[in-house]
């Protein structure tokens, strides 16, 4: 009884895709995340009689064959990259994205992840660094007496120290961007790792070559719609029972089988 094992990849494939929509909803709020969509595959097919044979010793063919599926597989899980809302934090050291591109953390292993998060601080000798303490590349150091910090759409950093009445220009803040953004890899704490599949890293400052333009005192939310996570949710819901009452029919009728007298 193949119905049993199709029902099951149905049934595994919706679990999975619950998951992903639940991951989704519980980063309703994180700055920065991209919510992901599953993509789903029908596996092999067994051919029964092949489309395209031979029916006859005259050469006739058989214009459709019959071909019975063993179920469904998750191909992938896509990120989808579109820009998120843009929420006013009054914070000066909070910088959004408007457009293309990521910012740039050193990790403490020397690799470099990138992040849409820019919900930045100050370490103690006053280097850009993210929420967990990755220094931002290229490092810009704040001065210890500065007063007022401004960042300008081109990523211009500028602080305005004591005594002085012209901020001064202490750092560019640079952007990167990825042929393929969805292949680059999560690895949590709102950084991505580039990949073969996403292409090397261009770097550039914003506002120029398709980098998009900062915007200071803002964050990216997520992009996460909670009506289509919804919507989705019960789909997903509806085809996993509709696969369990699948086994459940098809357990019925093999015990109908092994009743016969």
């Amino acid at each position: 009884m193949k119905a049993l094992q199709i029902a099951a990849t149905g049934m595994l494939a919706q679990q999975l895709n619950v998951e992903v929509i639940s991951n989704n909803i519980a980063n309703m709020r994180t700055t920065g995340y991209k919510r992901i969509r599953p993509e789903f595959q029908d596996l092999l097919y067994q051919n029964l009689r092949r489309v395209g044979s031979s029916s006859s010793d005259t050469g006739t063919v058989l214009p459709s064959g019959i071909q019975i599926g063993l179920g469904v597989k998750t191909a992938s899980t896509y990120r989808i990259m579109s820009q998120g809302d843009l929420v006013n934090t009054e914070n000066q050291l909070d910088v959004a994205i408007q457009g293309e591109g990521f910012f740039q953390v050193q990790l403490p292993d020397g690799q470099t992840a990138f992040t849409r998060s820019g919900a930045f601080g100050l370490d103690s000798t006053g280097q850009f660094v993210t929420q967990d303490g990755y220094v931002i590349q290229p490092s810009i150091t704040i001065p210890s007496n500065a007063q007022q910090i401004s960042i300008s759409a081109t990523g211009d950093v500028q602080a305005l120290t004591d005594g002085q009445t012209v901020p001064q220009t202490v750092g560019t803040l640079q952007l990167a961007r990825f042929t393929n953004k969805g292949g680059l890899e999560a690895i949590g704490n709102n950084l991505f790792l580039e990949t073969p599949s996403s292409g090397s890293a261009s770097t550039g400052n914003p506002n120029s070559d398709g980098l998009g333009s900062l915007l200071q005192n803002f964050l990216e939310h997520s992009n996460v719609n909670a009506v289509s996570e919804i919507s989705d949710l019960i789909a997903a819901q509806r085809a996993y029972e509709m696969n369990a009452r699948v086994i459940s029919a098809a357990d019925e009728m093999m015990s109908a089988t092994s009743n016969i007298r």
